[in-house]
């Protein structure tokens, strides 16, 4: 039930990770910062200013914050470096060394990001109140699944770190084929786990992760979007349901 309206029965809820279960804006903004610096040490002088604003554009990089709907917030890792690489190719680089660049920023950037430093509690934070919920829903028998583009290595390092894994049957990476925003991620989610489609929720902050739920034939009061993982609220589109907050949610067993 969300704020006591009944959504109706469901045997599985798949969530997103970064902005949804993670709050992850502050991690992914150092790593973002740690990116653009980067980068603007392997250009000369004059081309420095372009570049950092083509790069916070791309990463959306916004007044010590990251907006939502910014692809470090919502894009997997290689779609970061390739708008990294064009980026840079703006500027005047040619695109095997921006390519280059990119790659090497990246591989540096990576080694100075907790949340896959392996380190316990190295990890984004839950989202406020989300562990009461997870603790229902595995009460209740009902199936939960992580779909996300962040790596399998990652998502398996976060479920760990807060003790999750057992409240979990599976995920989704940025790794498996096809990956979100394709429905068709959806369906391959479904398939591992044992489920229907039709009788799954999705919880995301972004109106693709939302989108791929009806294509894939999530029910739309079903394809929920979460709007408190982030400083901004995300600027998600209507019909959807939305969540403020975790506790709007209730589990009800079924009869």
């Amino acid at each position: 039930m969300l704020r006591g309206t009944d959504l109706g029965e469901v045997a599985a809820v798949l969530f997103d990770k970064d902005g949804t279960m993670s709050h992850s804006e502050p991690d992914l903004l150092t790593l973002a910062q740690a990116r653009v610096f980067a980068c603007l040490e392997q250009v000369p002088g004059p081309q420095r200013q372009p570049l950092r604003e083509l790069l916070e554009r791309a990463y959306g990089l916004e007044e010590g914050r990251i907006h939502p709907a910014g692809v470090t917030a919502v894009a997997a890792r290689d779609h970061n470096l390739i708008a990294t690489a064009t980026a840079l190719a703006q500027v005047g680089l040619g695109w095997p060394e921006a390519l280059a660049i990119s790659e090497a920023v990246f591989a540096a950037s990576d080694r100075t990001d907790r949340r896959r430093s392996g380190e316990p509690g190295s990890t984004s934070d839950l989202t406020a109140g989300l562990r009461p919920l997870l603790e229902q829903l595995h009460a209740a028998g009902v199936v939960c699944a992580v779909i996300s583009n962040d790596d399998r290595a990652g998502i398996k390092h976060f479920l760990a770190s807060h003790g999750l894994g057992r409240m979990f049957a599976g995920f989704w990476s940025a790794e498996h084929r096809p990956r979100k925003p394709d429905p068709a991620a959806v369906h391959g989610l479904c398939a591992e786990l044992d489920v229907e489609v039709g009788r799954c929720a999705l919880i995301g902050d972004a109106n693709s992760d939302l989108q791929m739920a009806r294509s894939a034939g999530i029910p739309t009061q079903l394809c929920l979007g979460y709007m408190a993982g982030w400083s901004s609220p995300p600027p998600l589109a209507e019909p959807h349901p939305l969540i403020h907050h975790w506790s709007e949610l209730a589990v009800r067993a079924a009869d």
